[in-house]
Order: structure tokens, then C-alpha cells, then sequence
């Protein structure tokens, strides 16, 4: 899998996001890509960003590839490698998750 946006590093931030725990990717319902963030997929699809169902393996992990459904995101970090997430992003699950 993929992670797509504007001005990537190897961990998936972009230059929107770009803090150590700004690694989550979040997909796109419509397209079926995994984004840095809905700025970065309105800029380069022709479709504004579709919120994922929250059981549809919404997140990808940008350090290690784990896909994951909404809850185990919610733990805040990594399943597989530990990595933490930004806790500020649960200000954007209105975007990201119906």
C-alpha cells in the first residue's frame, strides 16, 4: 500500500502534517487511497475527501504499513510497531470516519 499527498517523507507526513506523530494515513472512501490528510487528497483528486466507514481498515501506518479499523487507531498508537499517533487528530474524526 500507498500513501499519497503533497511533499512526503518516507513515514508519510506531509506539508500540511509534519510533526514525529503525524503518521497516520487515513483513506478515502471514494478513491480507496490511503492520504496524509484530506488537504493534501482535495489538491490532487478531482473529488473532495469521502469519510471511511470505521470497521473498513480506514488507517494505514506510515512508519510500518499496519492497516487498522477505527478502534485499534483510537489506542493512540501503533498495533504493530508502537509508534504514536497525533492526539490532536481526534479533531478531525468528523472528516475521516462516519
Amino acid at each position: 500500500m500507498r500513501i499519497y499527498g503533497l511533499d512526503l517523507d518516507q513515514a508519510g507526513r506531509c506539508i500540511h502534517y509534519h510533526l514525529s506523530v503525524d503518521v497516520a494515513a487515513m483513506k478515502c472512501a471514494r478513491c480507496q487511497r490511503y492520504y496524509a490528510c484530506y488537504q493534501c487528497h482535495d489538491a490532487l483528486e478531482n473529488h473532495r475527501f469521502a469519510a471511511s466507514n470505521k470497521d473498513d481498515w480506514p488507517v494505514m501506518c506510515g512508519i510500518c504499513g499496519c492497516l487498522m479499523q477505527f478502534e485499534q487507531y483510537q489506542q493512540g498508537s501503533c498495533p504493530r510497531c508502537g509508534h504514536d499517533f497525533n492526539p490532536g487528530c481526534h479533531r478531525h474524526c468528523r472528516i475521516y470516519f462516519k
